[in-house]
């Protein structure tokens, strides 16, 4: 029987693994409830399928699930299971740094479609000051202002390039 309730484990942790990495949020976090159930919590295993379940929690939207068996784990008997709810913990509990709406991109989600065929979202188009200004012409220089004496660089450059040049045929 024990080893029955090992295997259905291992399917359902598997599952849910490769459910959240397939980036099926809600599926990986029924796979892994289960296998949560399967398992003793106390158990280096059991630790682990329930660390999986705290980031599918936070995947999938659910922040106080998440939050709560994070802090159910951070006092886990196994110090690497503890260690990391705790780190998971100190994320999830950080506060969130306002962003300005122009550095997201918004994608669809697709999962209520029907028909299961892909809706196409058009792009939005800029806001209508940034494509005036690639029309405009570039303001006129004010000739008058502007510094026309010769600054002699270009002939310093060239006389010691000239030296150099001569320095190396020199000492071949």
């Amino acid at each position: 029987m024990v080893s029955n309730n090992r295997e259905k484990f291992q399917i359902q942790y598997q599952a849910g693994k490769k459910a959240f990495e397939r980036g099926e949020y809600r599926q990986s976090v029924q796979y892994l409830e289960a296998a949560k159930a399967l398992t003793t919590n106390s158990s280096r295993l059991g630790g682990e399928a329930q660390i999986w379940l705290v980031t599918a929690y936070q995947a999938a939207g659910q922040e106080k699930e998440a939050i709560a068996l994070a802090q159910e784990l951070a006092t886990h008997p196994h110090p690497q299971i503890s260690q990391q709810a705790k780190r998971l913990l100190y994320i999830m509990q950080a506060p969130q740094l306002k962003r300005p709406k122009e550095w997201m991109s918004e994608i669809p989600d697709l999962a209520d479609t029907a028909d299961g065929k892909p809706k196409y979202v058009t792009a939005k188009s800029k806001t209508s000051s940034s494509s005036s200004s690639s029309n405009k012409t570039p303001e006129p220089v004010d000739l008058s202002q502007v510094n026309t004496q010769d600054n002699q660089f270009i002939w310093v450059a060239l006389v010691l390039t000239l030296l150099t040049f001569i320095g190396l045929f020199w000492f071949k």
